[in-house]
């Protein structure tokens, strides 16, 4: 018999007992049924502390005066801080050419704009939103009452947060000439966020569940608009709708929210408001009465550096054969002449352009004029499925994503993609199996490895997207 090459975790008594505590306390549902790594986590605190057990390190978490610092130590621990600027492109482009602006416009007798940036993390999506506001809003920016808040749990993050200094990690998908107006070199690899920028965001200590129980401060409220990403899927689902909702009501009138693409649910279309916008599903609270501005022209920006897969989860969707994304407008029709690139880099930067513009009916035929050259490409094959779903032809798009494993088996992007869409159509035997597909093709990658046509999806997210598709997914939980 071989050896077993992951012993289960020597576990002490009273670890069950802290367990539910730390579950209890910070919601991070995550953990439920990962005792190795959360038995990982309290063992540096138990070596910290000089305690022998978890009984013990119970005690002193329950201790009037010393409690409150180590139960922020350990979920310090426990939390997970993996962030960068302008992450997921296309909801930043959202925000800089409808979501912002009609905020602006809406806003425009009050000058007063509120952020909030819930599990901000060590700060780069509260920045990102300031060097935004600031760009949209260029000289008049003086004249507006600005406030973006970013919250975390962590402190340890909070304080990272609040010194505003960056390495090259979570400055990656941004050029050299925006780092160069974004920051200030510190030396070493690393960089500071600008003042003017840094003048507009604050940080403080929020726990979600607050939200639940009536503790949440005050003040925590009126916003304009609210993002909640790759935040939730730690939590409970039935916590969710619950957090979801809280969150709603801290909305000021007409207000946005977003949320991350890993936390799909129906729940939400029955809260707020859902519009499709291009690449990203956004949510208002209210009927959304006041008129979307037309896109304003932009600079080239950052947030397209690297494209992330269009769609959003089956959660998000309309019902099944409904595309998630709006139909080309009639402008949108008349695309200028599609040229025909050489190169494969230049294929699918120009596939990219289309359907991060929404153009995907040009996006289509550059995909089909591309793979008559290159019929083996594997990476086209995917786009192709993705542009095929958002124009709602999912029988196509089924057959491009399997054309696609066909050519790399191992291609965990598109086995993922192909599994959503499978759960959409309802087919929920054929999805499970893609979506664990997906699974096991990352298994041996290490967590922070970003993966191919992810935009920054690293193995880690990606195996915990799957494990909650396949939960929601489970048929004695629809059946519930």
């Amino acid at each position: 018999m071989a050896a077993r090459t992951n012993p289960v975790p020597q576990l002490d008594a009273g670890f069950p007992h802290l367990k539910s505590r730390v579950i209890e306390r910070t919601g991070h549902f995550y953990y439920q049924d990962k005792d190795d790594l959360l038995w990982e986590r309290v063992r540096k605190r138990l070596r910290a502390t000089g305690l022998p057990d978890s009984s013990a390190y119970l005690t002193l978490l329950d201790d009037l005066i010393s409690g409150p610092a180590e139960w922020g130590k350990l979920e310090a621990e426990i939390t997970i801080g993996e962030t960068f600027f302008f992450r997921y492109a296309e909801q930043f482009a959202a925000l800089r050419e409808t979501i912002l602006p009609e905020i602006i416009a809406r806003k425009a007798a009050t000058r007063r704009l509120r952020i909030w940036s819930a599990g901000c993390s060590t700060g780069a999506e509260p920045y990102s939103l300031a060097i935004l506001a600031n760009e949209i809003l260029g000289e008049s920016l003086g004249a507006w009452r600005v406030s973006i808040v970013g919250t975390d749990i962590n402190d340890s993050f909070l304080k990272a947060a609040r010194q505003a200094r960056f390495g090259k990690w979570a400055l990656r998908s941004m050029p050299e000439e925006q780092r160069q107006r974004y920051f200030v070199g510190t030396g070493k690899e690393q960089w500071e966020v600008r003042r003017e920028f840094r003048a507009l965001v604050r940080f403080e200590r929020h726990n979600l569940l607050s939200l639940l129980d009536g503790t949440s401060p005050l003040e925590i409220t009126d916003f304009d608009l609210i993002l909640c990403r790759n935040v939730l899927i730690y939590f409970h689902p039935d916590t969710v709708t619950r957090i979801v909702e809280a969150l709603r009501d801290r909305l000021g009138d007409d207000g946005w929210m977003l949320l991350g693409h890993a936390e799909p649910n129906p729940a939400f279309s029955t809260m707020m408001q859902i519009l499709n916008l291009p690449g990203t599903v956004a949510y208002r609270r209210g009927a959304g009465t006041a008129p979307l501005p037309v896109p304003v022209p932009s600079q080239p920006r950052a947030t397209l550096q690297e494209w992330k897969p269009l769609l959003p989860e089956p959660g998000l969707e309309a019902p099944p054969r409904t595309p998630a994304l709006p139909r080309l407008t009639k402008t949108q029709q008349k695309a200028p002449p599609l040229p025909v690139p050489q190169a494969a880099g230049d294929l699918l930067g120009d596939i990219k352009t289309r359907a991060n513009a929404g153009d995907f009916a040009a996006a289509a035929e550059l995909c089909r004029r591309a793979l008559v050259t290159e019929p083996l490409n594997a990476a086209l094959y995917f786009y192709q499925g993705l542009i095929l779903r958002a124009l709602g032809r999912p029988d196509e798009a089924e057959k491009s994503f399997l054309k696609s494993l066909y050519l790399d088996k191992n291609f965990a992007m598109a086995h993922y993609h192909l599994g959503l869409l499978l759960l959409a159509e309802g087919r929920s035997a054929p999805g499970r199996r893609s979506l664990t597909h997906a699974a096991q093709s990352v298994a041996a990658v290490a967590d922070d490895c970003p993966l191919d046509e992810g935009d920054g999806v690293t193995a880690r997210e990606l195996r915990d997207l799957v494990r909650i598709h396949l939960d929601a997914a489970r048929p004695s939980r629809r059946k519930a």
